[in-house]
């Protein structure tokens, strides 16, 4: 992905460059977008696995933020991609997720349609401001997008998650 935009990617590349066939390819993986997200799951299950273990949502936010940096030219790519599987899509559920299990351990009921809506339209928000960080060159440093993250939150999702998260 450092020579080639995911798009322009085939299967047949990937699995030359990794000497595997075609059949062990598809055997893990639906397409080229699938092992994409499969790359990112790694990084988010370390992050939000911590997170709600050991670390703060602040601690988690920077751990993945300094994995991307890190990974920055895959996840530029990958970031970029407009695929119906695409990376974006799947953080999206990712975190929709992960943030939904919280709210429901900590009020132990299910998530209010108003809880949702508001969390679906942080999720897209803070995935929109992640994505524009990737791919304009991550100028701001993992700490400061964090930061305005965690500050953007409304205050009835900041109420339910960062007691939970502290």
């Amino acid at each position: 992905m450092e020579s080639a935009p995911l798009e322009r990617i085939t299967v047949s590349e990937i699995v030359e460059g990794a000497g595997l066939t075609r059949q062990t390819f598809y055997r893990h993986f639906r397409d080229k977008y699938d092992l994409v997200n499969w790359y990112f799951d790694v990084l988010a299950k370390r992050c939000f696995d911590a997170m709600s273990v050991t670390l703060t949502l602040r601690e988690g936010l920077i751990l993945k933020f300094d994995f991307i940096r890190r990974e920055s030219s895959f996840f530029a790519q990958a970031f970029r991609s407009t695929d119906c599987n695409s990376i974006e899509q799947h953080d999206f559920q990712f975190i929709l997720a992960f943030y939904s299990n919280i709210i429901q351990k900590r009020t132990k009921k299910p998530l209010a349609d108003d809880v949702r809506f508001i969390l679906e339209l942080y999720c897209h928000g803070s995935i929109a401001m992640t994505v524009d960080w990737a791919v304009t060159g991550m100028e701001k440093t993992s700490q400061s997008l964090a930061d305005d993250l965690i500050e953007a939150l409304p205050p009835k999702l900041s109420n339910l998650l960062l007691p939970a998260l502290e």
